[in-house]
């Protein structure tokens, strides 16, 4: 049976306030929220993603973004984490870290729970749905599906055996007995098929056909989405349509843990740049390349492509272009703080050029966020458009 003990604690009767203020928390999702607490699936030791100004450890520094906590050294700093609006890492490097300090790459994680509930809103799911739950994670998410739709109609799936059997435990000890399986969650879980919605909770690049089959048509899948252009998502709000399609809008910017089997791998730059022509023209300050929404508009526009942004020793800023379908690349400086960029770029594919466009086509249209976008799936290939299906993207279409 599900514990009540927990519902008396200042802190968390205080972020549930803060996310029904923030309208993150409706009041149809108030009664799972209260019931389904958060702690009741986090493990002893955890990593909070704070603002360096947050972090309750001086020693961390200034510059620190994660902390660890346990709760067998600290419980009161534990339950303020667990019961704040932060992001938890729950496992490192696919569970091959040991330690209290952070690993390198954070595999798993308790969602901020601002974005948890946002996803489920969007869910517009009901009693007696059938939803599977892509990426179990610590098994909270699956949890308030069960409390919301009835235990017996959620299925949750997760590659890690590890995560599955400690999400396992911690679901029946609260008494809600989804379906727990292992698996590729990217290819869902066809034994329960169809579902009537479908979660995911990670992060991911394409949205793959099977979660489309799995799905009944007029049924919804929300997921994290994005490219290699940077790390940033959007959530995407699909409509399976009865064609094997799915179409709908980006609804909200989010970040999430990218699925295992689509990491970005970064290029090794020395396969690239073999050559080093001169300056092909110049660029304009970069201040718009760190835009959220220019990035994301960037992404969608110019597919299979990564980059980065940073200042080299001498303070100059630069960025690197690399294609992911071939060996073309751009590298921007501007040594003058506030002069013009040059550019040298190489290969089939003029990425610094698509780069310009994009950014030249975000302005003319107004400087359209998230928002305005969306994205049609076919078995040929993902479109994104602006704000109408009618209306693609310029240039962007991909497979």
């Amino acid at each position: 049976m599900i514990s009540t003990a927990h519902q008396g604690r200042p802190s968390r009767i205080e972020l549930g306030r803060r996310l029904i203020e923030s309208g993150a928390l409706s009041s149809d999702w108030a009664p799972s929220f209260a019931a389904v607490d958060r702690t009741a699936f986090l493990p002893d030791r955890m990593w909070p993603f704070v603002p360096a100004a947050q972090a309750k450890d001086p020693s961390v520094g200034t510059s620190a973004r994660v902390v660890c906590i346990d709760r067998n050294e600290d419980p009161a700093a534990w339950y303020g984490y667990a019961d704040s609006d932060l992001s938890i890492v729950t496992q490192w490097d696919d569970g091959g870290h040991r330690g209290t300090s952070p690993g390198v790459t954070p595999t798993s994680s308790s969602s901020q729970p601002t974005v948890v509930f946002q996803l489920l809103g969007a869910l517009d799911v009901d009693q007696g749905m059938r939803v599977l739950d892509a990426g179990t994670g610590t098994g909270e998410t699956a949890g308030l599906l069960a409390h919301r739709c009835g235990a017996r109609g959620v299925t949750t799936i997760d590659v890690d055996a590890s995560v599955v059997a400690s999400a396992r435990e911690r679901l029946c000890a609260a008494g809600l007995y989804a379906d727990v399986a292992v698996g590729d969650a990217l290819a869902g879980h066809p034994a329960n098929a169809p579902y009537d919605r479908l979660l995911c909770t990670f992060g991911v690049r394409t949205i793959l056909a099977p979660w489309i089959q799995q799905v009944r048509p007029g049924g919804v899948i929300v997921a994290p989405y994005g490219t290699h252009y940077s790390s940033r998502d959007a959530a995407v709000h699909l409509t399976v349509g009865p064609d094997g399609t799915a179409s709908g809008p980006f609804i909200a910017g989010v970040e999430f843990m990218k699925a295992r089997a689509q990491r970005t791998v970064w290029p090794q730059h020395g396969d690239y740049v073999t050559e080093w022509p001169g300056p092909t023209g110049t660029a304009f300050q970069p201040d718009d390349l760190s835009d959220t929404d220019a990035e994301f508009t960037i992404a969608l526009a110019v597919p299979g492509v990564t980059h980065t942004v940073y200042r080299e020793d001498d303070g100059t800023r630069a960025a690197w272009f690399y294609s992911l379908t071939d060996r073309s690349w751009a590298c921007v400086r501007w040594p003058d703080e506030y002069g013009p960029g040059v550019v040298p770029q190489h290969g089939p594919r003029r990425l610094w050029d698509g780069v310009e466009a994009a950014l030249a086509w975000w302005h003319s249209a107004g400087r359209p966020g998230v928002t305005r976008f969306g994205l049609t799936i076919t078995p040929e290939a993902a479109t994104p458009w602006v704000d109408e299906p009618g209306n693609p993207l310029p240039g962007a279409r991909w497979r």
